[in-house]
């Protein structure tokens, strides 16, 4: 089973890629966290767990309740509306993985963490 890659230094001429969006300091997320961001208005939750950062859609499949009010147990982040549970790394449903959220690439540069969404 293939997961998204984690966010990674870049080297610093690939920053301005159109591709690549700056959603939030390095620092403003701890470990075991998560945020809601909203780069060029995609509503996105982003998560940092074993160090490494992983982003998803930011809301659930089942009723597009919003993520990120939910709780990040390890690599799942629980819906706070039905309780439904999905892998960050690959955006899967625990309890059906037919069902999932979009997985967003990510990568870390200069202590700021970027989002892609047109991937």
């Amino acid at each position: 089973m293939e997961f998204p890659q984690p966010a990674q230094p870049e080297p610093l001429g690939e920053r301005r890629s159109p591709d690549w969006t700056y959603v939030l300091e390095d620092a403003a997320l701890p470990e075991g966290h998560m945020k809601a961001v909203y780069p060029l208005g995609v509503n996105i939750l982003i998560a940092r767990v074993g160090g490494n950062i992983y982003a998803v859609s930011g809301k659930c499949a089942h009723m597009a309740c919003p993520l990120f009010t939910g709780r990040l147990a390890g690599f799942t982040v629980i819906c706070p509306c039905h309780d439904w549970g999905f892998d960050i790394r690959t955006g899967r449903f625990l309890d059906a993985p037919e069902l999932g959220l979009t997985v967003y690439q990510t990568k870390l540069d200069a202590g700021k963490l970027f989002v892609n969404v047109t991937a």
